[in-house]
């Protein structure tokens, strides 16, 4: 049991004092003109009034301990490790090339949309990246903007910038991973989906990326939507940091990999410390009773000096 302020129990003496004053003090005795009779000394009767003397202090001491605030220790508890997941999509031209009934962009915006549902709870950022590296929404448990992100960055679209038409996973890489070392709580993640070969990878620059990646707790998974062989760069980079890489051939079987994807990083749940809680309930509850036993009682227990 612990006190939010401890030094008002300082203030439980004017209680006791009372309580000592009540049962050692001796009164004034009056006789009673009893011819022939024989009085008993009271002793069961004084008892009873002593008792209902009593309470007043009492009740005034479990006030002092209100006052001092009293606190108990909460029961730990589990809770969801925060995931923060940056979702690195590359928008380059190639991304417009057939896949199912769309475009390999429009199936891997509509899969990741799937994944979202999955991963209820996690922090998500989405990048998109070709030449440069454009951070299209921050880490945030509201996907809806990532939601309503695809018309915005869709190759075809009109507006799409022209600076983001090459490959560039390294640099993609190296900016999502400014973006999840900013995030000091929770587990981190990247999931990497290209069409392409990168440019800036190779000749050792993988493994130089994968490193840092693997420093800062970062693992990558990686998507690579094309009928080609899978980039070595990409499988070096997914494979050091306890990732891995998947080639979808439709649309079914991208999303089959977002699910396969979410039971690999599975979430994580943590004890929690104990945290000091208010506990005036018992002390109040006490109060009341002893405040209503003590109201009962002035109807015909009270001490008269008479």
């Amino acid at each position: 049991m612990s006190f939010t302020h401890p030094w008002v129990l300082i203030f439980l003496i004017v209680p006791i004092l009372l309580l000592v004053w009540t049962w050692r003090r001796e009164g004034n005795r009056v006789v009673m003109p009893f011819d022939y009779g024989v009085q008993s000394r009271g002793r069961r009767l004084s008892f009873l009034v002593n008792v209902a003397q009593s309470l007043s202090p009492v009740i005034l001491g479990i006030v002092v301990l209100i006052l001092a605030g009293p606190q108990q220790l909460s029961a730990p508890k589990s809770r969801r490790v925060l995931t923060n997941i940056e979702l690195c999509v590359d928008v380059s031209g190639s991304m417009t090339a057939s896949f199912g009934e769309g475009t390999r962009y429009d199936a891997s915006m509509a899969a990741i949309d799937t994944f979202l549902d999955y991963r209820e709870g996690d922090a998500f950022g989405l990048t998109f990246f070709g030449n440069e590296v454009l951070h299209w929404v921050p880490l945030t448990t509201d996907v809806s903007a990532i939601r309503c992100s695809p018309p915005f960055m869709d190759p075809l679209s009109p507006g799409h910038p022209h600076w983001l038409g090459g490959t560039a996973i390294g640099k993609a890489l190296k900016a999502c991973r400014e973006v999840l070392i900013s995030r000091e709580e929770g587990d981190r993640m990247i999931v990497l989906v290209s069409d392409g070969y990168s440019f800036d990878l190779g000749n050792g620059q993988e493994f130089e990326i994968a490193s840092k990646l693997k420093e800062d707790n970062i693992v990558v998974y990686a998507i690579h939507i094309a009928s080609g062989g899978v980039p070595e760069s990409v499988v070096n980079i997914t494979g050091l940091t306890g990732g891995e890489v998947f080639e979808p051939e439709d649309p079914a079987a991208l999303e089959t990999v977002f699910q396969h994807i979410d039971k690999m990083q599975e979430t994580r749940m943590e004890r929690t410390a104990a945290e000091s809680m208010d506990d005036f309930y018992p002390y109040s509850l006490a109060g009341l009773i002893l405040l209503s036993c003590s109201a009962i009682s002035l109807f015909g227990l009270r001490y008269t000096p008479w």
